[in-house]
């Protein structure tokens, strides 16, 4: 009876926080008054050194760090980079729980969804990532905190376009906290999205590296492309210094490498040319604003 009394109990204040959230009122509780955003946290390291030392240790592993592609042609390589943390992730806390994939519909959109192939390429057995697809921004917010609350995931993945005006600083900053009492990691994805006020801890911005040659043994063979090469710059961190660092992921090993000796640079970009180029049978792109001054006409 006792059993059944606490049940009771538990499910009608689950049923308030639903409500709570549906009629989109703030819902604080106990948790925003005694979870402080900037605690220490357990992290899990990348297996690079001077980039997990940056880091304070490593990836937390409990609250929200955001991944950003500043151009949508960068949205495969912060795809790749969402897989090889979530790999990690899975791999150090339970390798028996799924990773969730909850992508809004218009970043489905823009990017494609999850393929088996593409995702055994870096590490990940199809049968261990749960996708969800809501239609709107506000849903898939919803979707997060219900995941959260469950702990049956060893890792949640937020995938957004841009920079949705229903998810702000205090959207993110709901979800730090649901994370970090969870204790599992949430990594919000945002396809081409400009950089703005949250609560993330960490925020990387992520390009396409090149790839190196294919190695075998301390060989490199000719001719090949090897494993997948990001470019991550570190844009928030309780480093002040932003840095940018070059890292291949080797799926077979699920692991990080270094691509050189020389792999930390200065923030900037990855290559030289970021926008795409003029088609050559087209006109040429307007050039860039400017200042604009106002002459009297002559008469």
């Amino acid at each position: 009876m006792a059993r059944d009394a606490l049940a009771k109990t538990d499910l009608h204040a689950l049923r308030q926080v639903v409500a709570a959230i549906e009629e989109g009122r703030k819902h604080t509780g106990a948790l925003e008054e005694t979870a402080p955003v900037d605690d220490a946290t357990s992290r899990l390291p990348l297996g690079i050194e001077a980039f997990d030392a940056r880091l304070e240790g490593g990836l937390p592993l409990g609250g929200l760090c955001e991944l950003r592609a500043a151009l949508t042609m960068d949205a495969g390589a912060v795809t790749g980079f969402a897989l090889a943390l979530s790999v990690l992730v899975q791999a150090h806390k339970d390798a028996g729980r799924p990773i969730l994939w909850i992508s809004e519909r218009e970043a489905g959109r823009e990017a494609g969804f999850a393929h088996a192939a593409g995702l055994a390429s870096f590490g990940l057995m199809p049968g261990s990532l749960v996708t969800a697809h809501p239609r709107r921004v506000e849903e898939a917010l919803w979707v997060a905190e219900a995941a959260l609350q469950t702990e049956a995931f060893s890792a949640i993945v937020l995938e957004v376009r841009g920079n949705p005006a229903k998810f702000g600083l205090t959207e993110s900053r709901r979800l730090h906290l649901k994370a970090r009492q969870a204790g599992a990691p949430l990594l919000l994805l945002r396809q081409a999205g400009d950089e703005e006020a949250s609560s993330a801890q960490l925020r990387f911005l992520v390009e396409a590296a090149p790839a190196g040659l294919r190695r075998v043994g301390r060989f490199s063979v000719p001719g090949t492309i090897g494993h997948p090469a990001f470019r991550i710059t570190v844009e928030k961190s309780r480093n002040p210094a932003p840095f940018a660092f070059v890292m291949e992921w080797n799926a077979d090993e699920r692991q990080f490498y270094t691509t050189g000796s020389d792999a930390v640079y200065a923030s900037g970009t990855a290559h030289p040319h970021r926008s795409p180029a003029a088609p050559a049978d087209g006109p040429d792109r307007a050039d860039k604003m400017g200042r604009v001054l106002a002459f009297s006409r002559a008469s």
